[in-house]
């Protein structure tokens, strides 16, 4: 986790004090379940909560002190819980195993980290939604393979990037049900030494569902698809990102990044306006995928558990939320203030000559009778003279003095197929299904 692409309530569900306070609680809230069913006294189970209301926050110096005799990380919190709480201690950890707490509390992380991630996709959201309106009928020029293609909208590619995010919030959503389960099943999940009921208490308290089989871990592929679902969110932010890059580019300069009074954009050049947020956002969207393989890999475990999978989440699992919730911050950010250029765009869309309309005038040809081959033939060599020319001859023009246009179509019914408006008769439908 780097601060410089952090944000506060996101590093908060990962700090130590953090974890700490939620092992307590997942080791407290077993104690309870076992005091209802007689296993414990019931006001040793009490005397738990009410001595650590009385200690206060955990010392984590101390915990971590015992850590380096134990070498074992609950084993040295449960000794700090038992010098803080005294002899009722001893039935705290009935039948449990260390991943009953660890994986147990991965999944309260994981679960109120999608919670804020989730808030952030629904800000997104709407910035992306008041954009897109705003420019539901500015025209600009459709690239595929960067080559000029046909007119759109540019409220068409916001409406593009806000189809994407909410699809990505339904993913996020169905990844955060995968991920928030709760095992509480002993050493090697078979509840030999702790009652089922337990772990259903202990779920029911912490705000998640049972895991319906473990063994001495919760499943890493719940895992493994969680941090997969963070790469696709990810590559949407660097979609989005990339196409803003190309749009400022200065042949382009069809959108821009906002640049802020006393911005400076290069250390040597004063007139630099650089999409700096823009590549930043396809540098962490690198990162996030970066650790969607790790959580792959951790799904083979040996038998009924191994630790090769700790070390690996102890890095990608606040390391990748809070890159994500940096990113889809800062994304927010950029859209909301992106400056967008509809003269600039109009400009680029008349460059090259009308070209943009070829396929209009094929299809007049083939309903005119001609061949689509011949048809083909006859606006394709139109065309290139136009485009070797750079735009400086017109398409209508040469196809209104070709003689084998002309006998299938009049100049009339040529013009007719040069109207920018024709190409955006169906934005309306368009946002009626991505809107409703």
């Amino acid at each position: 986790m780097i601060p410089r692409y952090s944000r506060p309530d996101m590093v908060a569900i990962w700090t130590p004090e953090t974890k700490f306070e939620i092992w307590f609680e997942i080791e407290a809230h077993a104690t309870d379940a076992l005091a209802q069913l007689g296993v414990v006294p019931k006001d040793a189970a009490e005397r738990i909560w009410a001595a650590h209301r009385e200690a206060g926050p955990f010392d984590i110096e101390r915990i971590d002190a015992i850590e380096a005799e134990t070498k074992h990380d609950v084993i040295a919190f449960l000794t700090h819980v038992s010098e803080r709480t005294g002899p009722e201690a001893r039935f705290l950890h009935q039948g449990m195993t260390s991943s009953d707490v660890l994986d147990t509390c991965l999944a309260v992380q994981l679960a109120r980290a999608t919670d804020l991630l989730l808030a952030d996709i629904d800000k997104l959201l709407e910035v992306l939604k008041r954009r897109a309106y705003e420019h539901k009928l500015t025209p600009t020029i459709g690239r595929s393979h960067g080559i000029h293609a046909e007119p759109v909208t540019f409220g068409l590619k916001l409406a593009e990037a806000y189809a994407e995010f909410a699809r990505n919030r339904t993913r996020l959503a169905a990844a955060r049900a995968d991920i928030a389960t709760c095992a509480i099943s002993g050493a090697v999940g078979t509840f030999a030494n702790i009652d089922p009921r337990i772990e259903a208490y202990v779920a029911e308290k912490m705000g998640l569902t049972v895991e319906p089989v473990s063994t001495q871990v919760i499943p890493r592929d719940r895992h493994a698809m969680f941090f997969a679902t963070l790469g696709v969110i990810a590559s949407s932010i660097e979609r989005v990102a990339v196409e803003i890059r190309h749009l400022q580019r200065t042949e382009v300069l069809e959108a821009e990044e906002y640049f802020s009074p006393g911005q400076k954009g290069s250390s040597a050049m004063p007139h630099k306006r650089n999409p700096v947020l823009t590549e930043n956002l396809t540098g962490l969207a690198r990162m996030v995928r970066g650790y969607v393989t790790p959580a792959l890999e951790n799904v083979a475990l040996w038998h009924e558990r191994d630790i090769s999978h700790s070390s690996v989440e102890r890095y990608i699992g606040p390391d990748a939320t809070i890159t994500l919730d940096f990113a889809l911050a800062r994304l927010t950010g950029v859209i909301d203030k992106l400056l967008v250029y509809p003269a600039r765009m109009q400009k680029n869309l008349d460059k090259m000559g009308g070209l943009v309309h070829s396929q209009r005038v094929l299809l007049a040809l083939t309903q005119a009778g001609v061949s689509r081959e011949d048809a083909y033939r006859l606006v394709q060599r139109n065309a290139m003279k136009v485009w070797e020319s750079d735009g400086a001859l017109s398409l209508l023009d040469l196809l209104k003095a070709d003689p084998e246009v002309t006998a299938a179509l009049s100049p009339t019914e040529l013009e007719e197929k040069f109207d920018l408006g024709y190409h955006l008769k169906n934005v309306d439908t368009i946002f009626d299904r991505v809107f409703g």
